[in-house]
């Protein structure tokens, strides 16, 4: 990791706005689901400690998708702990979690956004919920089902002919004999 000193002036406001986002009860209740697809306890510390090494992501996906990351980096430096980070991202998105709820490697393993690591992870929950093939637990609400709508033709047509709320209404009011600023003399 980078050794950065002190941040001041904007990059201190946004380093405490991104910190003032964090969420304790949901960063426990993401380990808890961790936990509970990985059945074992994970070790104790801070959130972003326990998943810094990017292993027990990796272990994770393994678990949810067998075979997603063949080769987990357990020893080695900060080179190889990041590339775990890089392997568990592409099997997410190859998963179906969606690219804007991913979070980049630096954001969790320098530390610097963790409320985003915690709403990928969080957006991986409700993606286990598509795959009918895992058995639970799942994270998060369940995700929508599609409604789609069959109109025909006639019943089309028939809303071109209603004026539309958003378009307002004036109750019979017009602008005549309204005037702005001077009027002109001639």
């Amino acid at each position: 990791m980078a050794s950065r000193g002190p941040s001041y002036g904007l990059s201190a406001q946004v380093a405490n706005k991104i910190a003032g986002k964090r969420d304790p009860q949901l960063e426990a209740e993401v380990l808890g689901w961790i936990e509970a697809v990985l059945s074992e306890r994970l070790p104790t510390g801070p959130f972003e400690e326990v998943l810094r090494d990017g292993t027990i992501l990796c272990r994770l996906m393994n678990k949810l998708k067998a075979g997603a990351i063949p080769k987990i980096n357990t020893s080695g430096g900060q080179f190889k702990m990041m590339e775990n980070i890089n392997k568990f991202q592409k099997a997410i998105k190859d998963y179906g979690v969606p690219d804007i709820d991913c979070f980049q490697t630096v954001d969790l393993y320098e530390r610097r956004n963790i409320p985003q690591v915690t709403q990928c992870i969080m957006a991986l929950g409700r993606t286990c919920y598509l795959h009918p093939e895992w058995p639970g637990p799942f994270l998060g609400p369940k995700p929508a089902d599609e409604n789609k709508r069959n109109f025909s033709e006639e019943q089309l047509r028939a809303g071109e002919g209603v004026i539309n709320l958003q378009y307002g209404t004036n109750k019979g009011a017009n602008a005549s004999g309204m005037n702005f600023g001077n009027t002109r003399h001639m």
